[in-house]
């Protein structure tokens, strides 16, 4: 008998454990569990940024060059001497101007001799031709020398005037109030200004207002206006940020590598004289700023509940709610009850969304919602329940159905 009732017993056993592990596998699904999302309505700051790399320069800057050639004989100025507008620089050797200036007045008197001379010649014959005493050849002939001899005596004027112009070339002066930047001679040094102005100085005009030319993608540019805020740094003084403006976008564009870039111009303040011309800087355009403005995630104006309601879930959205680029819809839930909050929105980053009007600082919205698994409930067997029906239809109608399966009739 002990025998015949473990039998029993263990035969019980097995039949529960099939038992459970057949409902376990093809009973009945458990449903999954919705996480909502939430936040707050709030103020908040919201901007767009575009960024970029460029170059630090001075607003304006000259360089200054000769336009003779010659020996550099002095240099009155170095690097980073500040000098003032006329402040004299440097002087080229003026030995051949100043023989060249001297061979053009000996040939302009020379010149001038010969015009006096002609012109008396002419006035004379002109008084005799009028009285019939000499002959037309005669005074043609006055006529042509006078004017000969007038024409060469003003291009000896005029190369007077070149060599002296010349020899004032030898002074070289500052053009500008400012600081030097760059010297490029030393005395004793030949300059020769034959084909092209060979630069011996560059002068900044100002080093407290710079300038920094950047370089922006062609998928940026389009968002960049002048006066928009701008935030830099640049690799001298990394804990340091610089502010200013766009106050430029150039519409040349610039091909490297296959990449299209136009110049963007921000003025930079620099009081400091921190910045230096030629510093690399990283900066950051503000395409689009509002702060203290009432917003929102953006993805709350893509939620909708209507997918993911259950049975004794309900919605309240009023008719006639208008939907279009500035109207949309917020939703918030009260225990199993969701209601839609039109709204009417502003500017957006893509993250936060501002809204214009429809709800108030402060108020709960639902964000986002996740669907995941009942507590219990790994991810294979949650994947087996919500498939369960599609394995059903796909079933051949000759294998043996699950337990509790509906059959056909």
């Amino acid at each position: 008998m002990n025998k015949k009732k473990k039998i029993s017993i263990a035969s019980v056993i097995g039949i529960l454990v099939i038992g459970i592990a057949t409902w376990m596998l093809w009973g009945p699904a458990p449903q999954n569990k919705v996480t909502f999302e939430t936040a707050k309505v709030s103020n908040g700051n919201i901007s767009n940024m575009v960024t970029a790399t460029g170059t630090v320069n001075a607003i304006t800057s000259v360089e200054v060059g000769t336009q003779v050639s010659g020996i550099v004989s002095k240099l009155f100025v170095d690097y980073n001497s500040v000098v003032k507008k006329g402040q004299l620089l440097a002087e080229l050797d003026k030995t051949v101007l100043l023989t060249e200036l001297a061979s053009k007045k000996s040939s302009m008197a020379s010149c001038k001799t010969e015009y006096d001379y002609q012109l008396k010649n002419y006035n004379r014959t002109k008084a005799l031709h009028a009285k019939n005493l000499v002959s037309d050849s005669d005074y043609e002939t006055a006529y042509y020398n006078y004017q000969k001899a007038k024409n060469s005596y003003d291009i000896s004027k005029n190369d007077l005037h070149k060599a002296q112009t010349n020899l004032g070339y030898a002074t070289i002066t500052s053009p500008i109030d400012g600081v030097v930047l760059s010297r490029s001679v030393e005395a004793g040094q030949t300059v020769a200004a034959s084909f092209s102005t060979p630069t011996l100085f560059i002068i900044a005009n100002d080093l407290k207002k710079m300038k920094v030319i950047a370089n922006v993608d062609e998928a940026d540019i389009g968002n960049v206006k002048k006066g928009q805020r701008v935030s830099f740094t640049v690799d001298a003084y990394p804990n340091d940020t610089f502010e200013g403006e766009v106050t430029e976008v150039r519409q040349e564009a610039t091909t490297t590598n296959n990449v299209v870039t136009y110049q963007v111009v921000v003025n930079a303040p620099n009081p400091d004289l921190k910045l230096k011309p030629g510093l690399t800087a990283n900066i950051t355009i503000y395409t689009l700023e509002k702060n203290g403005v009432l917003s929102v995630p953006s993805k709350a104006l893509r939620f909708n509940p209507e997918e993911l309601i259950g049975a004794e879930d309900k919605v309240v959205k009023a008719a006639g709610i208008k939907v279009d680029d500035t109207h949309k819809i917020l939703w918030k839930r009260e225990g199993k009850t969701f209601t839609a909050i039109p709204v009417v929105i502003g500017i957006t980053n893509g993250t936060l969304t501002e809204i214009v009007s429809g709800i108030s600082a402060g108020q709960e919205i639902i964000v986002d919602a996740t669907s995941g698994q009942m507590l219990g409930q790994s991810k294979d067997s949650a994947q087996v329940a919500q498939g369960d029906k599609q394995k059903d239809s796909e079933t051949s109608p000759f294998m043996p159905k699950r337990p509790g399966a509906n059959k056909t009739k």
